[in-house]
């Protein structure tokens, strides 16, 4: 079991305590001191206001935050947890995955998803009614533009430097999305979420074990109809470490929990810890690796 931090890129009411190029550094270095194996964040490039004022978040630019923890770390893993395709073009994608992966010396772990608010679709001029044909399609064309050829006429470069390409992890519950990650992904994010949340979330609710059993079940008879050969990391966040959670569980019942969740099959968790202030935030990464990670090992 290997496990992700958040990093607090959503958190611009702190204003500089948390989303400073410092305050990314030196989360990023604590993350890879403490035994993290890759930081996170998420994508939001133009949320609308209404979803704001019911509780949703702003994010810095996925890929302008990466790079600022990619300069001042040598090991630990870059990922998206998720990004959205369909809000750019799939060729301005492709370019920026790869540029983050030439810089970092191959780092990158590309985690997708089909997007749910529709809000934000309208605004970015994207198409919410075909999003998940479109992230079929530009996960195509972004691994035909990773391989340096042309593609209808037109060379991105660079190429990455994870050959063929970094790792993508698909995200969602839903049977599309596990059957996306068995054919074009390396990995797959189910997302725990209330069954109540399905209809505003575009996907079916997980919310325990078993009905995270029950989903990678499907996912393995998906894998073994489709012929493929080698297995999928399964990407969790355990409860109570989302970056909403008012405070961290403890660190024993964390333990218990991944544990549980390494014997479903389980290979990496993502986390988040909150914190208002920069050195809370650090404190709790330390504890963190600790109190939890040490112990997985």
């Amino acid at each position: 079991m290997q496990v992700s931090l958040g990093l607090p890129t959503h958190r611009l009411d702190t204003g500089a305590e948390l989303i400073s190029s410092d305050a990314i550094a030196s989360t990023a270095r604590a993350a890879e001191d403490a035994g993290f194996a890759a930081v996170f964040v998420t994508d939001h490039p133009a949320p609308p206001a209404q979803w704001l004022d019911r509780g949703g978040h702003h994010t810095l630019d996925p890929f302008v935050a990466l790079s600022f923890a990619a300069a001042v770390t040598s090991r630990i893993r870059l990922q998206t947890n998720l990004f959205v395709p369909a809000y750019r073009h799939p060729l301005l994608s492709a370019k920026a995955i790869a540029t983050l992966d030439v810089l970092s010396g191959g780092r990158v772990v590309l985690g997708v998803g089909a997007g749910y608010l529709q809000g934000e679709f309208d605004a970015l001029g994207a198409d919410f009614d075909r999003r998940n044909d479109v992230l079929d399609e530009a996960l195509l064309t972004m691994k035909a533009a990773w391989t340096g050829q042309p593609v209808d006429g037109v060379v991105c470069q660079p190429t990455p430097s994870q050959q063929p390409h970094p790792p993508i992890w698909v995200g969602g519950n839903s049977k599309r999305a596990i059957r996306r990650a068995v054919e074009l992904g390396d990995g797959w994010v189910p997302m725990p979420s209330p069954r109540a949340a399905a209809k505003a979330l575009h996907t079916p609710g997980i919310e325990g074990l078993a009905d995270l059993r029950s989903r990678i079940e499907l996912l393995r008879d998906a894998s073994a109809e489709a012929g493929r050969r080698t297995a999928l990391d399964i990407v969790f966040m355990p409860s109570g470490l989302d970056m909403f959670a008012p405070a961290p569980p403890p660190a024993a019942a964390v333990v218990d929990e991944l544990h549980a969740l390494a014997e479903l099959g389980v290979t990496w968790a993502t986390v988040c810890l909150p914190a208002d202030d920069r050195r809370g935030l650090l404190r709790q990464v330390e504890d963190f690796g600790r109190d939890v990670i040490a112990r997985l090992r």
